[in-house]
């Protein structure tokens, strides 16, 4: 049983039984988050401390953050899992040299600090099965970028592991931090607490009123009570104190505990104030760098007074009673004293073992530009960006920048500053410095650098088309200079003109093209990305008789050029989604979307970039929806979203959205279409909103609510964009020829014929005959809805093989063919049945039904039942995979897919993985009908 709250842990009852209440479910093998929120001195630390002296028999570790300026990366986190590293070797291979390198213990490419959290959850686990292992971080708020990040992945990711993990953040630094997650607000003590808590420190009753204005001006703030009643009497308190250190002061309660620490300080001799400033100084706590730096000042180290006065302690490591006494005495000194003792502590820092701290405090050091200061600062920033920190990297080539004395280096490390700013997510700051680096000189290169940084700033905060001409103008910049960033610049041009939704205008797609192929632009160095703006230009400005070939030149390149490091791996993702545009809109290939999204997904594990994994599994997901596996679909689709949320990243909804539109949920497509269109408008993602016309039009005709269709697919053929606007004009054909609209009918079969004519594979081809079909008559309609049923089946897009079957036998039944029509008909309904995709399955029944059959329904399976996770997990044990193997592929923990596997075992009726195989194959059967 979990002991009562400790004694000094006055009015907490309600903390104390929620923390209780996490460790009986760790100790039951739960997974666990807690997130106790709440000002200074507010009593989360003492929490904490609570936690783990109840914590027997359970493994604890910890970190703290630490206000400080520095900003190493993983720092923090190397401090918690450092009783662990030596299961390090027992990792997955890519987890384990990314956590190497991370925590600089091995050099490599810059690890993706999601692959990062991987590792560190598939550490923690391992750590946790000899007994349960208990989390504790305090200060969250200032643990280093990367650390937070990281820490709040593995925290998103817990299900089935014995591992809780709890943060103390203090408001409002950390407001922003661990959103979302469980979280326990940590307010005031009540009067009767508060007033007990302050009796029991001064040691005697106090009079009511004298009480009570004092635990009023404190809020019930534990620390303020403690520290304003430390060493005074009642009746000290009862006839007031000087003004200095008055609880009446004004400002929030935090300030005002630190004025108090700051007064505690002016009674203290110089060389313990001395003492106490190289310890607020240095974020560490070494006690014996303190030691150096002290004699570096020739002060000899003598702690006692500040002992005595309760404001640090000393030992191995130095630690402060609270972060408040650390700011009352960094702040509290005067500027030159400051930089002397950083002076020192560079003095003292070992320009090996850790030149980077060592370079940080040589800079906080200098009292003005200095050119050795500033290299010290550029070389430990490029150190850390190979460590993946990437925010650290940010923040000390900033430094160097202020200490930088020349103008051209100081243009140039500005804007490498801005760059890193821009890529850790801190666009403010990364504009701020990108004006800095225009003040100053930079070479030709540097220009067209910051003018692409412009540019993306600006995409980032909307997807509106203004920022296309900014990268054509970069891209001009890189080809004068003749960098090989030049083309790749311009397909970035192209593409943000293709999610701004315009093709024509001044800053459209094709004017993108028109500069990217007069250009002259030298090789990027891939042959793939060469190919595959040639082809995407050669489409917009010379039309697809032109264009298709020339993309398709770029296909084999692209699905096997050879990608030696982590960058082209990288650069090959960012040209991904162009070239899938591409290939999907214009090409009408779905062989080359399976290929090359299955590469983007393949190459986004293997080095662990969830950032772009998302989007690779949804491009993924749409191919499978229209091989008509909706349930693979749908799983991509939701492991897509539960990275996206363990990220920090916003779901993609397209994929989700089409699904909806086949399965015909309506109601479900409706939310999410409100959804995505609001999103769309407010970053002006036009591109999003001519895919709601397609998607609409498929939903609608599902449904056989053909004038919505009609109306809806109509807005996807108006709108001036690179995609969606073919996919919209087969379905604005149907709707429309449903509707007696024959020459709106018409008018888009015939630029649907232009667009499928230089494609030339079985989509475009079956999509073209499908569509006159529904305008012809006679012996030629029958040939051309046959022709589309076996073009179709020739791309493998099941999903329009089954819809085919479903025209043809509309069309038979109305011609009295009744025989015929059924057999097609019947077809239709079981494909349909199987995906499933209800909609257009009750069309083919109620057809059916018509011919004078009859319908059984389908029954459920016990596979039915599973959640899409269950399904993935499911399947891929039934391939031979281990649950580490399994965890790797989907990054969760092997504890977790054990979770999976059991309740997938206990759904199917089955008792091991080797009855998996039989048991998913045998879910998979169709639905039957019977003749009436």
């Amino acid at each position: 049983m979990i002991a009562s709250p400790l004694p000094d842990l006055v009015g907490r009852q309600r903390e104390c039984a929620a923390l209780d209440d996490l460790l009986v479910g760790l100790r039951e093998g739960a997974s666990r988050v807690l997130v106790l929120r709440g000002e200074a001195g507010i009593g989360k630390s003492v929490l904490l401390e609570y936690v783990a002296a109840q914590a027997s028999g359970l493994n604890v570790t910890r970190a703290r953050g630490i206000e400080a300026d520095m900003e190493l990366p993983y720092a923090s986190l190397h401090q918690l899992c450092a009783p662990f590293l030596d299961e390090l070797e027992e990792l997955p291979g890519p987890q384990r040299d990314a956590l190497r390198v991370a925590f600089g213990m091995a050099a490599g490419d810059p690890p993706d600090r999601f692959l990062v959290g991987l590792a560190v959850l598939s550490l923690l686990t391992r750590a946790s099965e000899p007994r349960p292992l208990l989390v504790l971080v305090d200060d969250a708020q200032w643990l280093d970028q990367v650390s937070l990040q990281t820490l709040e992945f593995v925290a998103r990711r817990l299900l089935a592991e014995a591992v809780a993990m709890v943060f103390a953040v203090r408001d409002p630094e950390g407001q922003a931090a661990l959103g979302g997650l469980p979280e326990l607000r940590i307010g005031g003590l009540d009067s009767a607490a508060a007033g007990e808590l302050l009796e029991a420190t001064v040691g005697g009753r106090l009079e009511q009123r004298v009480r009570d204005r004092f635990v009023a001006e404190m809020h019930g703030n534990p620390l303020a009570l403690l520290e304003f009643s430390r060493g005074r009497s009642a009746a000290e308190l009862a006839y007031g104190m000087d003004a200095s250190s008055s609880p009446g002061v004004q400002g929030p309660v935090a300030s005002r505990v630190e004025q108090d620490f700051a007064g505690r300080l002016v009674s203290l001799p110089e060389v313990t104030r001395t003492l106490l400033l190289i310890a607020a100084a240095e974020p560490v706590g070494d006690a014996r760098l303190l030691v150096r730096a002290a004699a570096s000042l020739k002060v000899t180290p003598d702690a006692a007074p500040a002992k005595a006065a309760g404001l640090i302690e000393f030992g191995e490591s130095v630690r402060f009673r609270h972060p408040l006494v650390r700011s009352a005495v960094y702040h509290g000194a005067e500027p030159e004293e400051r930089r002397a003792v950083h002076r020192a502590l560079a003095e003292a820092t070992d320009p090996v073992l850790d030149p980077d701290r060592r370079a940080w405090h040589a800079a906080q050091a200098a009292d003005g530009p200095d050119e050795e200061v500033a290299a010290g600062l550029e070389q430990a920033a490029d150190r850390a960006r190979r460590r993946g920190g990437i925010a650290a990297e940010a923040v000390l080539l900033e430094r160097a920048t202020e200490v930088t004395p020349d103008p051209w280096p100081r243009g140039r490390r500005a804007l490498a500053a801005a760059e890193a700013h821009f890529s850790a997510a801190a666009p403010d700051r990364a504009s701020e410095l990108a004006a800095v680096a225009e003040m100053y000189p930079l070479t030709a290169l540097d220009r067209a650098r910051l003018a692409r940084l412009r540019a993306r700033l600006l995409f980032a905060r909307s997807r509106s088309d203004e920022a296309a001409p900014l990268l054509l103008e970069a891209a001009a910049q890189f080809t004068a200079a003749g960098s090989p960033l030049a083309r790749e610049t311009y397909l970035e041009a192209i593409s943000a003109t293709i999610f701004a939704g315009r093709v024509h205008g001044p800053t459209g797609a094709r004017a993108a093209a028109i500069a990217a192929r007069g250009s002259g632009a030298p090789s990027s160095g891939s042959l793939a990305a060469d190919l595959l703006l040639d082809g995407v230009a050669a489409l917009l400005t010379d039309g697809n008789e032109t264009g298709v070939p020339a993309l398709r030149d770029a296909l084999e390149p692209l699905a096997r050029e050879e990608l030696g490091t982590r960058e082209a791996t990288v650069r090959w993702l960012l040209l991904a989604p162009v070239a899938l545009e591409a290939f999907i809109h214009y090409a009408w290939d779905l062989h080359a979307w399976d290929t090359l999204s299955s590469r983007a997904v393949r190459l986004a594990r293997d080095i662990g970039a969830l950032g772009t994994l998302p989007p690779a599994l949804i491009y993924a997901g749409g191919v499978h929806i229209h091989y008509g596996d909706f349930a693979k679909a749908d799983r991509m689709i939701e492991e897509a979203d539960a990275i996206a949320a363990a990220t920090g990243h916003a779901p993609h909804k397209y994929a989700a959205l089409v699904l909806a539109a086949w399965r015909g949920e309506a109601d479900v497509a409706a939310a999410l279409i409100e959804e995505a269109t609001k999103r769309a408008v407010q970053r002006g993602e036009a591109g999003l909103l001519g895919a709601m016309g397609y998607i609409q039009g498929v939903l609608f005709n599902g449904l056989a609510r053909y004038e919505e269709a009609m109306a809806a697919a109509r807005t996807g053929v108006e709108h001036d964009g690179f995609n969606f606007t073919g996919l919209s004009l087969v379905e604005h054909v149907e709707a429309a020829a449903r509707c007696g609209e024959l020459d709106q009918a018409r008018a888009s079969l015939a630029r649907l014929v232009e667009l499928t004519r230089a494609a030339d594979s079985g989509w475009a081809r079956g999509a073209s005959a499908r569509s006159q079909a529904l305008l012809t008559d006679g012996d030629e309609a029958d040939r051309l809805y046959r022709t589309a049923i076996e073009e179709f089946g020739r791309g493998g897009v099941a999903v329009e093989v089954a819809r085919s079957h479903l025209l043809y036998g509309e069309w038979l039944r109305r011609g009295r063919h009744r025989a015929l029509a059924r057999e097609h008909l019947r077809t239709a309904h079981e494909m349909f049945a199987a995906m499933p995709a209800h909609a257009f399955a009750e069309r083919a029944r109620r057809e059916l039904i018509a011919t004078g059959e009859h319908v059984r329904t389908r029954s459920a399976t016990p596979a039915s039942t599973l959640t899409p996770q269950e399904t993935q997990v499911a399947t891929l044990a039934a391939e031979g995979m281990t649950n580490a193997q399994i965890g790797a592929e989907l990054f969760i923990s092997p504890h977790t897919v054990e979770w999976h596997l059991r309740k997938v075992y206990a759904k199917l009726g089955i008792t091991s993985r080797r009855s998996l195989p039989d048991a998913l194959a045998g879910a998979g059967s169709a639905g039957t009908v019977n003749a009436g």
